[in-house]
């Protein structure tokens, strides 16, 4: 077997793909040892505290190990996959049987370590099988097999093994499953000990674990009819965990980051909130006149594009709601730019991506950056550099049907507008009640630098802008 030299293997460090961030979860391998990778191909999906993000790898050359398994969290700056480069490339391609070797003769790893076999498996001639229970000893030694080198790999074994249902889980010796399967027997809180497998070599499946908790529960022997039952436990007596009343979600990624964010934001910042409801029937009729224009063809518009220019205008008028406050230099930072953040909510969780320089976008432009933003999102796709720098932020409660909130700022920001749902609702128009529609607006903002002066002309503007919007042409 040709050896590399350690100039020959490349380390390709978790890289924080967002200012500040430490760690990210590894959602999925895209390649397996003894893969050819070349520059700027995507190797891995990871979740970091902001995003889902594809991770290209910088050179060209052969997997040799990935370090981690799918669903581990991992410190940015620590090596997540070894490519073999150059001369070393050709070596890592090669069959691994001396590897496979020497690791078959150690000892029997403790249980929280986790096996790593380089190369890209053995050949038919050289397959290793588990040993099924009740198999002589000598044969034990023979681990790892073939289904060890799929499991770490990712690949099906060399040789297909020759079918047999097992009478009963292998004992002694840690359950053969794919980080995936082991991922989701923790999560439906399976012992995979239990699991009868019925993939090659005795690998346990999704399959399995799905007909582990499918499976009903073995019947109990009636006792004799002479024999008292046996009590009713009190309420007070302990009972069993029941896995199936309570689901565990761990907390981490998007959820984790968010968490932290606002409860931090919650107690740095004194939160004032101001509401006020208006009526926006005209606001409406712009947005149908402009589903018909021509120069809107293709872009998203919905009342949310005109609430952001409203409040784009209203900052205008009002630019130190656009600020900051710098608590190590006790300075308020005035921003003379506009970060427009637009809360949307992901399968992963809230986040918060901006329009960067959205004050100085046209209407039409507005509309095109407000619709790529809500299509990323939704298809998990936001950068992490998308949700930095905001100023200030909507978020559209009335999607929902809410009628308001009071809504915690962005660190680092100074003001967050929420915007209710829009309703039909009695109204005094002209001296006459009509049917109007209406909506609430909820303005938080940090009591530290925004006044309530300030924060209630920054409303009142929104609230004007929506209910004359001919005076987004004379106030813009």
């Amino acid at each position: 077997m040709t050896t590399m030299t350690d100039s020959s293997v490349r380390e390709f460090k978790m890289p924080d793909v967002g200012e500040g961030l430490t760690e990210a979860e590894i959602l999925k391998w895209y390649v397996q040892p003894g893969d050819t990778v070349t520059d700027g191909q995507v190797v891995c999906e990871v979740e970091t505290a902001k995003a889902a993000v594809e991770l290209p790898i910088p050179y060209d050359g052969v997997v040799r190990e990935l370090h981690f398994p799918e669903g581990t969290t991992v410190d940015v700056g620590t090596s997540i996959i070894a490519v073999a480069v150059g001369d070393g490339a050709a070596a890592a391609a090669e069959p691994v049987q001396e590897a496979v070797a020497e690791a078959a003769a150690e000892e029997p790893k403790p249980e929280g370590r986790q096996p790593v076999l380089v190369g890209y498996g053995v050949s038919t001639s050289s397959t290793k099988r588990r040993p099924r229970k009740g198999a002589e000893a000598p044969a034990a030694a023979q681990a790892p097999s073939a289904a060890i080198q799929a499991e770490l790999n990712g690949h099906g074994p060399a040789a297909p093994a020759a079918p047999a249902a097992p009478a009963a889980p292998v004992t002694g010796d840690r359950p053969l499953a794919k980080p995936p399967v082991r991922k989701l027997a923790k999560d439906l809180g399976v012992d995979l000990a239990t699991v009868v497998p019925s993939g090659p070599d005795g690998i346990i499946t999704r399959e399995d674990v799905h007909a582990a908790v499918a499976a009903p529960e073995p019947a109990q022997t009636a006792a004799p009819r002479s024999e008292p039952a046996a009590p009713a436990p009190s309420p007070s007596a302990p009972t069993s965990y029941d896995t199936t009343r309570e689901t565990r979600i761990p907390v981490k990624g998007v959820r984790k980051a968010t968490a932290a964010a606002m409860v931090g934001s919650a107690f740095t910042a004194p939160h004032v909130t101001e509401f006020v409801t208006v009526d926006v029937t005209r606001t409406m009729k712009l947005v149908e006149e402009l589903k018909q224009d021509k120069e809107y063809t293709g872009l998203r518009v919905n009342p949310l594009l005109l609430i952001a220019k409203a409040l784009l205008v209203a900052i205008k008028r009002n630019p130190d709601i656009n600020a900051s406050w710098d608590e190590a230099a006790q300075e308020i930072v005035v921003k003379h730019y506009v970060n427009l953040g637009i809360a949307a909510a992901t399968p992963r969780g809230l986040i918060v991506p901006n329009i960067k320089d959205a004050h100085a976008q046209t209407l039409p432009q507005l509309a095109g950056s407000l619709g790529e933003l809500v299509s990323t999102a939704r298809e998990g796709k936001t950068s992490p550099a998308a949700m930095q720098g905001g100023t200030v932020t909507i978020t559209n409660v009335g999607v929902f049907g809410v009628d308001t909130g009071t809504p915690i700022l962005n660190p680092g920001e100074s003001a967050i507008l929420a915007v209710g749902a829009i309703k039909l609702q009695p109204w005094v128009h002209k001296g006459k009640v009509k049917p109007r529609q209406v909506t609430t607006l909820a303005l938080s903002f940090d009591h530290r630098l925004v006044d309530g002066e300030l924060g209630s002309k920054v409303l009142a503007d929104v609230a004007a802008v929506l209910e004359q919007p001919k005076r987004l042409i004379s106030w813009a």
